[in-house]
């Protein structure tokens, strides 16, 4: 039987995906002064059993002030890299799929509160924080004004950038991802939105997050795997554009680095995004075949077919999913049923396969058992 994209390994950089499914990273706003705690260690432990090719960790912040709120991940400090070794090794312990980290820094919508508080800016009385952006414009109404980073900040946040991706070095991840989307900070750079500098961090928008991808990549292996999560669009008018994000992908594919997810939106609420079944996906697709690097696709990819149909038609190399897993944590074995393809379980949980488990066929979403 010839394997379904889905489930063909794929080579990125110096490691190997066993197959083409990436958990994307996402928040769990957990934290404890950016180290992890013990949700993440079942967070972790979870994701470890899901059979998924990659699993990234969640946005982590390279300055306790580049957090986006009290509760998110950092490794600036000698406590977060412990309590983050911790969890990785419990991940370890599980499977032997490989394991990334995103690395970034909220600028100007950090000093938030979680989404489960309302997600807006941090009041008075929540311990809020300055905040710091390429120019001194607020995220949107009623959020903080950012200070204007000078140019020897800059500079100070490459060294941090730097300086936690040597962390998660030691820490033994296989792959970094810089977030360079989602209006944080390096996509502010980007954005005209948001950089209105008059500078040459202002005249060069790239300027700044290709100077931490080049300095990222001078301290990264060779024989792991380095890319970037980018912006495809702004979704507003005057924004960062889809012709825009294949020139950033060819010069980080320049800077040597070895893959995008290409995603969109988030650097002004009040972009109206037309979010529907794999609507970031033909993004992807443009800057897979004009930037020739390889791409992930990601948004709203959640079946089986779906996630096929993408890949074998060559939109993208890879596909991510984030809420899909969080909802259904087996999501890639019940995949590889639908698909016929037999995928290792952990011992612990093989009795649950389809050939030994009669219940499966009626236990499994949408009759995908074998």
């Amino acid at each position: 039987m010839q394997l379904p994209e889905l489930f063909k390994p794929i080579q990125i950089g110096g490691i190997t995906l066993p197959n083409r499914v990436v958990i994307a990273p996402m928040c769990q706003y957990s934290a404890d002064d950016g180290s992890m705690t013990d949700w993440h260690l079942a967070h972790l432990g979870s994701m470890a059993c899901s059979g998924a090719g990659l699993f990234v960790v969640e946005k982590t912040n390279v300055t306790r002030e580049g957090r986006i709120t009290h509760g998110c991940t950092g490794l600036y400090s000698d406590h977060n890299e412990a309590a983050m070794a911790r969890a990785v090794q419990v991940y370890r312990g599980i499977t032997k799929n490989p394991i990334g980290i995103q690395i970034g820094h909220a600028g100007r919508k950090a000093s938030s509160q979680v989404p489960w508080q309302g997600g807006k800016p941090l009041g008075p009385g929540e311990s809020p924080w300055p905040t710091v952006a390429p120019s001194a414009i607020p995220f949107g109404e009623g959020w903080h004004l950012p200070g204007e980073l000078t140019t020897g900040e800059i500079r100070g946040l490459v060294d941090a950038f730097v300086a936690s991706v040597l962390r998660a070095k030691r820490i033994g991840f296989d792959l970094v991802e810089l977030h360079s989307a989602h209006g944080y900070l390096l996509q502010q750079f980007l954005s005209p939105l948001a950089n209105q500098r008059s500078d040459a961090y202002g005249k060069d928008r790239m300027r700044f997050p290709l100077e931490v991808a080049r300095a990222v990549r001078d301290v990264w292996p060779k024989d792991r795997a380095l890319g970037a999560r980018i912006n495809a669009t702004d979704w507003i008018d005057g924004g960062w554009g889809p012709d825009d994000a294949v020139v950033y992908a060819r010069e980080l594919k320049r800077a040597g680095l070895d893959f995008v997810c290409v995603s969109s939106g988030a650097t002004v609420p009040h972009a109206r995004i037309p979010v529907a079944p794999g609507f970031q996906v033909r993004f992807a697709e443009k800057v897979r075949k004009e930037a020739g690097i390889k791409t992930r696709a990601v948004g709203m990819i959640a079946d089986p077919d779906q996630a096929e149909e993408i890949l074998a038609s060559g939109k993208a190399d890879m596909v991510a999913m984030a809420r899909a897993i969080l909802d259904n944590p087996r999501w890639v074995w019940h995949a590889a049923e639908h698909f016929g393809v037999k995928i290792d379980y952990p011992p612990q949980y093989s009795r649950v396969h389809s050939s030994l488990w009669p219940g499966a066929k009626i236990a499994r979403p949408r009759g995908t058992a074998a």
